[in-house]
């Protein structure tokens, strides 16, 4: 069965988009490069189940791409002395220059925690590279000195 007109200009329409959102991984842009609207791409993403992973391909190829240029370009604003850029590359690549969080605190349980949660919890907290307070370890007595737990 021969293909006519529509079909065969619609599928090469197809290919373009993929091939543009490979280099501008953005839809609208993208539609209007090839002069197709963006229903269009939109429809045939949810007839066409091949186009529609061929589409998502390239446009993850298309960020890399993106990508990839950003970083040519902020390393060469870094040679160049741009200080903004500097401090960027730096906070997003050296953990000394990382904006850092400070939290504290204080945790009440309604109820005593197991010695399995106080375990679970250390680990936790050593993974997190923080410290206990030995006095979450601790049991109350009822006299008002503690004794730790076991």
């Amino acid at each position: 069965m021969k293909k006519d007109t529509i079909t065969i200009r619609k599928e090469e329409n197809k290919q373009l988009i993929v091939n543009q959102l490979k280099k501008t991984p953005v839809v609208e842009v993208a539609c209007k490069k090839i002069s197709i609207g963006r229903a269009s791409y939109y429809r045939w993403r949810n007839e066409d189940e091949a186009f529609k992973q061929q589409a998502d391909d390239a446009l993850l190829i298309g960020k890399h791409f993106i990508n990839d240029m950003a970083e040519s370009q902020l390393i060469r604003a870094i040679q160049e002395g741009n200080m903004t850029s500097i401090i960027f590359w730096l906070k997003n690549h050296h953990r000394d220059y990382r904006t850092k969080v400070e939290l504290s605190g204080e945790l009440r349980t309604k109820g005593e925690l197991t010695d399995e949660q106080k375990i679970l919890i250390q680990k936790a907290l050593k993974h997190a590279g923080l410290s206990l307070n030995k006095k979450l370890l601790t049991k109350p007595k009822k006299n008002g000195t503690s004794k730790k737990s076991k």
